[in-house]
């Protein structure tokens, strides 16, 4: 018996168990796997990118959030065991079974993420499964299939369910797992997919992708270009339904070039450049293999590998050529950070073309952008024609292509089918059930979005009293008060004598660390339990507030477990893990500073005080019921105090106002918190202790600020600061303010090499002109928008000299030594924060290391970059 027949044995001794588990089982072992892959995502990715040597790190710890999130949320409800649809009149049911053993093929260019996605997939379908690596990913395409393995087996999941072949095998090992799997996911070249075809076996596998995407006249060329260039750098273009090819009309074709240049994509315009380009891309152009050199590289490295001259702040390189035909190099699937530009004569024969580039990718994806009602008939016209299983409409097609990102109903997935044209057995994303063919409009679509306040918000100096009053209006007869020491010893025996007045009984909780713990916070919540109050409230600073909320919560649901509510997300309403809502106690919260506005966020901060990491928790369910903000508490706050709370407060309304979240709603708020602080804060810092005005106008913006970043929530500023201050301690007000200024530069550049952040809603990366409108309100002139951008860093920075707050990490005692040792870490850790995927520049690791160099020695912030200076006029 061969190796491979004995590790196919064990897998289907496991699975024949697997098949008995009923539904609850399996849902929690695919949850408990789920969720082990997505903590996961950074660990997998860095061994992704150091064994391949292809691709963004980013964008795979990106795309293994995905595979987890996504795949996990999609299908957690979807019922695979035993009856599943029945119609007791008509006398029917359908019933699921597993096939068998999956064997399943992992290609080098998605190692990580399409293991977690088969093996995922696998387990909700009571499947079991082989893997057969890439060599050249062999270590962590088994590294990410062991995470999942251990999670399902720990969840109760039969020890061998999951399995891979050893290291070195052969070719003919893995023929031979396709000979004796039952079914087999095949993800990879075109040879390997034939081979899965030709074993004998049902195999779902995935043909080549060479996507052409159509700009037509009605387009919103902007959004467009944005998408593709965004598209093409996610990863450096390995995900296979990536643009490969542009066609532009005629009429917009100049418009087109012209776009691509303003947003750094470099149009190769010398002819022998062309050349150059179109020589070295082929290792094989008679059969259409790419070179495998410039797979997942990015424009640098193309243009070393092309032997031509690319500028430094090139996002992506724009071929320029004229001929569909397959002898073209050009027209082929280029797996990296390039696509080729044709110009049609109009739609139709745009459309034409798009036919003639599919021959070299049929039936997987197609691109089209378009003013869907002006141009209802060309999206009619489109869709009849493109021979794709997915059909993106005015989105990033590597993005849309995957399913459920930049819409709603097309399946999140890793392999995309073919059809039968490109000899495929299936056409559409991979899902737990396949039988026909589908063609598959994907519209791009935004999601929705809300503004969630506190159900009551009490402002004014003095209107402590009446919102204490009105709680026994709500029948509240018992109340736990959550707070600090030195808060309570000021002022806690006024809030007892107003509850006691009205008749309420009161403990108080009065341990409260300055960065609350995981520990102080389920002591509390065991002493509330005890208590049993009517309501819960949390008085003092935004460490009081945030340690309550999570006493309140924990006080119902002492069984959640806390990591799980730390889990990172890419969108809040797919999370692996959502919280409950407490419903049986009110929340009151009584701020005595200015800064954090946690009284109206769905944000707490608590540290885990074994590892000294904060985590940020954010959820709705942790949004108070009610909110006191009077300003006659705060009257007493020291100078410092004020000047760190206030430049917190500042930092949640520039980080809000040009977050990708940011909606008419929300930015008001934003801007109006600006300006009260540029207003206010010289004085309630000068004068804080008998300024009534302005110590009153700080504590409304800070409470304004709050509800603009509890719904638009923040940015790169943010994910700074919580590493800085977990890892050294430095004030989190004050971190603030020495990133706030270097930030804006970060996010207003035009001529960097950025990469915009992915969200539906955000089309194109408008901080620069948001950061324009705050210097308009504020009166902050200049001649142009790079100009008045750098005017409004010199003011921020003049406003946090003139109250004392230093402008770099080292001059709060961060140690040269100890920073240059944890740099590169809290980089990785920095872009893995909660806070950065709302940033609208999308930060590479090596971006926010340098962000926290610059500020940690002090260096200039370079002067913003014009438009019309970039381009000589």
């Amino acid at each position: 018996m061969s190796k491979v027949t004995d590790l196919i044995n064990k897998v289907r001794k496991a699975q024949r168990e697997f098949a008995n588990f009923s539904q609850e089982q399996v849902d929690h072992i695919f949850y408990m796997a789920a969720k082990a892959a997505n903590e996961a995502r950074v660990e997998l990715a860095q061994m992704a990118v150091s064994e391949t040597r292809m691709g963004v790190l980013e964008d795979k710890i990106i795309k293994n959030n995905y595979a987890a999130e996504y795949i996990y949320n999609k299908y957690k409800l979807m019922k695979t065991c035993g009856v599943f649809e029945e119609d007791i009149a008509s006398g029917y049911q359908k019933i699921y079974v597993p096939k068998g053993i999956v064997g399943a093929v992992i290609p080098t260019t998605n190692p990580t993420s399409t293991a977690i996605y088969k093996t995922l997939l696998a387990l909700k379908t009571r499947n079991g499964i082989v893997i057969s690596p890439h060599p050249r990913a062999y270590n962590c395409t088994v590294k990410a299939a062991e995470i999942v393995l251990n999670a399902a087996v720990n969840a109760g999941a039969p020890k061998d369910i999951i399995a891979w072949l050893p290291p070195k095998s052969s070719m003919e090992d893995t023929a031979e797992l396709m000979r004796e799997s039952d079914i087999i996911l095949a993800t990879g070249g075109g040879a390997l997919v034939k081979a899965a075809y030709s074993s004998g076996k049902p195999a779902l596998g995935v043909g080549p992708g060479n996507c052409p995407a159509i700009i037509d006249t009605t387009a919103d060329i902007k959004m467009a270009i944005a998408s593709i260039i965004q598209s093409n750098t996610f990863d450096n273009g390995v995900v296979c339904a990536t643009e490969n090819s542009v066609i532009a009309l005629d009429d917009n074709y100049d418009a087109v070039v012209k776009e691509f240049e303003n947003q750094q994509a470099y149009v190769v315009k010398n002819a022998a450049d062309i050349k150059k380009i179109a020589s070295k891309m082929m290792k094989d152009p008679v059969n259409g293999v790419v070179n495998p050199e410039i797979v997942g590289q990015d424009s640098q490295s193309l243009a070393k590998i092309f032997e031509i001259n690319v500028p430094s702040w090139a996002k992506m390189i724009v071929v320029p050529t004229d001929s569909t035909d397959p002898k073209n190099p050009l027209a082929h699937e280029k797996l990296s950070d390039f696509v080729a530009l044709f110009k049609a004569k109009d739609f139709d024969d745009a459309i034409v073309k798009q036919s003639e580039l599919l021959r070299l990718g049929p039936g997987h994806t197609s691109s089209l952008f378009v003013d869907e009602l002006v141009g209802a008939d060309k999206v009619k016209k489109f869709t009849a024609t493109a021979n794709t299983g997915r059909l993106i409409i005015n989105s990033p097609s590597s993005l849309g292509g995957v399913g459920d990102l930049y819409n709603f109903k097309l399946e999140p997935s890793f392999t995309l089918g073919c059809g039968a044209s490109g000899g495929n057995i299936n056409s559409e994303n991979i899902a737990p059930k396949h039988l026909l063919d589908t063609k598959q409009v994907a519209m791009r679509r935004e999601n929705m979005l809300w503004l969630r306040l506190p159900g009551r918000i009490y402002y004014k100096y003095g209107c402590i009293e009446e919102g204490l009053r009105d709680l026994q209006d709500d029948g509240i007869k018992k109340v736990f008060v959550v707070s600090d020491n030195f808060i309570w010893g000021a002022f806690g025996q006024k809030i007892t004598h107003i509850l006691e007045k009205y008749g309420m009984k009161v403990k108080a909780f009065t341990n409260v660390e300055p960065n609350p713990s995981k520990a102080t916070t389920f002591k509390g919540a065991a002493e509330i339990k005890e208590f049993n109050p009517d309501a819960i409230i949390a008085f003092g600073g935004g460490s009081s507030l945030d340690a309550g909320k999570m006493m309140w919560f924990y006080n119902e649901y002492p069984d959640v477990k806390f990591e799980d509510l730390a889990i990172r997300f890419l969108d809040i309403r797919k999370r692996v893990v959502r919280f409950p809502t407490p419903k049986k106690v009110q929340l009151v919260c009584i701020p005595t500073t200015s800064g954090t506005g946690s009284e109206v966020t769905p944000f707490s901060i608590i540290t885990d005080e074994k590892t000294h990491i904060k985590y940020s928790l954010a959820d709705y369910a942790l949004l108070p019921t009610i909110a006191i903000v009077d300003s006659q508490f705060m009257m007493g706050l020291p100078p410092r105090m004020t000047a760190i709370t206030g430049a917190d407060a500042l930092s949640h309304c520039f980080e809000s106002y040009v977050s990708v979240l940011a909606t008419e709603f929300t930015r008001p708020y934003s801007l109006e918190g600006i300006k009260l602080i540029f207003k206010y804060l010289k004085r309630a810092y000068k004068d804080g202790t008998t300024d009534k005005e302005a110590r009153e106008m700080i504590a409304h913006a800070a409470d304004i600020a709050g509800i603009a970043f509890g719904n638009a929530f923040l940015g790169v500023v943010h994910s700074l600061s919580h590493k800085i201050g977990g890892h050294f301690g430095v004030a989190h007000g004050a971190a603030n303010a020495i990133y706030l200024p270097h930030v804006i530069r970060y996010n207003a550049a035009k001529y960097e090499a950025e990469k915009q952040t992915y969200f539906p809603q955000f089309h194109y990366n408008d901080a620069r002109e948001r950061y324009c409108e705050i210097a308009d309100a504020l009166g902050i002139k200049g001649k142009t928008q790079a100009e008045k951008v750098d005017n409004l860093i010199k003011a921020i920075q003049d406003l946090f000299k003139s109250i004392n707050l230093w402008p770099s990490t080292g001059a709060y005692g961060v140690k040269d030594k100890e920073f240059d040792k944890l740099v590169d870490q809290m980089a990785i850790e920095a872009f893995d924060d909660q806070c950065t995927g709302a940033n609208p520049r999308l930060p590479r690791v090596e971006e926010l290391k340098e962000l926290f160099i610059n500020a940690h020695y002090n260096k200039p912030i370079p002067k913003l970059v014009d438009t019309d200076t970039k381009k000589g006029k």
